[in-house]
């Protein structure tokens, strides 16, 4: 299927100036490159579900925030698909060779943290015995995707950012977790897609 791209992220996005930001991050080449994965799998009843995780909580603009298992792009790295994959398992322990990645999403620019965010689409065919990664995962959430698909998870909140106090921001309530920023626009590119195939 075509992908609904940027104009779906928007929707989710707390800014204004996100397409402005990102022609400025790629004329100045200075920008971080990272690969992040929504990983589907079965749950012990069989039902869909993917994962994601509550990071710890630090010195920097996404900490305590919801996200994708993932992160930057490392020398040893042939891809960010490869870099998705092997940062899931480092984060969840859910094994490289047990994913089958099967669509490569719109890439997103990350202003407060200056990195373009490549998104990745997985299935692992069993339910995982998930191990989250002591020093940088705080929780994992399992999100059934009939919730996912649900249109009252939808919200609007008011939240401060690294780059502006109380603001009003679209939002996805899942599994009792705010869900906001590039992690919801990037999960309503995933959303509008399956609702055209569910």
């Amino acid at each position: 299927m075509e992908l609904p791209g940027e104009l779906v992220h928007l929707k989710m996005a707390p800014i204004e100036r996100l397409l402005e930001l990102k022609r400025k991050a790629r004329e100045k080449k200075s920008a971080k490159f990272a690969g992040v994965l929504c990983l589907f799998y079965p749950s012990q009843e069989g039902e869909a579900m993917f994962a994601l995780i509550l990071r710890k909580t630090y010195k920097g603009v996404h900490s305590a925030q919801v996200g994708f298992p993932g992160g930057k792009i490392e020398p040893q790295d042939d891809s960010l698909e490869e870099t998705a994959l092997r940062e899931t398992e480092e984060e969840i322990g859910v094994s490289m060779r047990a994913i089958s990645v099967f669509k490569k999403m719109t890439e997103i620019y990350i202003p407060p943290s200056n990195f373009f965010v490549q998104p990745y689409m997985a299935i692992t065919p069993k339910t995982p015995e998930f191990v989250p990664q002591d020093d940088e995962v705080e929780a994992i959430i399992e999100v059934p995707l009939q919730e996912f698909l649900d249109d009252d998870i939808k919200v609007t909140q008011s939240l401060s950012t690294s780059y502006a106090k109380q603001i009003q921001v679209p939002a996805f309530l899942l599994q009792g977790h705010t869900v906001w920023g590039a992690t919801a626009m990037m999960l309503n590119e995933v959303r509008e897609l399956l609702k055209k195939v569910i």
